[in-house]
């Protein structure tokens, strides 16, 4: 008769809750970001109870090192503790947490590990957290770009990629779901120069990817943003984000 493995058991582990919803009275199953493991399912027994400890921490945006266990798809969150730093952000902040948090369960396989991105993740929410208003647009460019890059949706963006020729530094150009980058037309609406798009493959391969791609979108925000956009939406299979749509809806109040 085979003899049993003991399930296995991780603690320290560097961890973001996503998502939460409830599992049964007292319970609640979490999706969890985590720096070694990637995006994992937990249940967290007893959360919803008014004595429970994990009841004030098990919140979006928030530092934690947390302990799980267990074997199967959904495993068992074992403690869970505040790193501190900051407050739960607010209005526009918070909403743009969540977009941060629908970017990754819509892109991210479960246990697939990708600390590179958790750490990015983690500048971005301190960005957030700290009502950098000013950085705000360039982070939220940056951590779309590192993540389509670590996903493998981002193209080279210093060559056109259906005929690999290398971009004149004058010229626009413009990023498609469906072909990558290539010569913008007259009636493309966003796009950049050649140079611009070179810098910004540089900066992803700087040994400080985030600081040097920032710097990089910094100036370019109107013609990235849609580009982006139009990306992300084909590769989550949406028209529009949860998160956007609920910017219009706020908006429109």
């Amino acid at each position: 008769m085979a003899t049993r493995r003991p399930a296995q058991r991780f603690s320290e582990e560097p961890a973001y809750v996503l998502h939460r919803y409830d599992w049964s009275e007292s319970s609640l199953i979490l999706e969890v970001f985590t720096r070694h493991h990637g995006r994992i399912a937990l249940v967290a027994k007893g959360a919803k109870r008014p004595s429970s400890s994990f009841r004030p921490i098990l919140l979006p945006m928030q530092p934690l090192h947390i302990a799980f266990g267990g074997d199967g798809e959904i495993r068992t969150l074992k403690s869970a503790e505040w790193q501190g730093g900051h407050v739960m952000p607010k209005g526009d902040a918070l909403l743009s947490g969540y977009y941060l948090n629908e970017l990754l369960l819509a892109l991210l396989a479960r246990d697939d590990p990708h600390p590179g991105l958790f750490d990015v993740y983690a500048r971005v929410v301190e960005v957030i957290a700290a009502g950098q208003d000013a950085l705000l647009q360039a982070a939220l460019r940056t951590y779309e770009i590192l993540l389509l890059r670590e996903v493998g949706l981002l193209p080279q963006l210093d060559m056109q990629t259906l005929t690999l020729a290398a971009l004149q530094a004058d010229a626009q150009y413009v990023l498609v779901p469906e072909g990558g980058l290539r010569a913008a037309h007259a009636d493309d609406r966003a796009s950049l120069s050649g140079a611009q798009w070179t810098a910004v493959q540089t900066a992803l391969q700087d040994s400080a990817p985030f600081t040097a791609t920032l710097r990089a979108c910094a100036d370019h925000m109107v013609g990235l943003k849609p580009q982006l956009r139009q990306l992300l939406h084909y590769h989550c299979g949406v028209k529009t984000l949860r998160t956007r749509q609920m910017m219009f809806d706020i908006q429109a109040l």
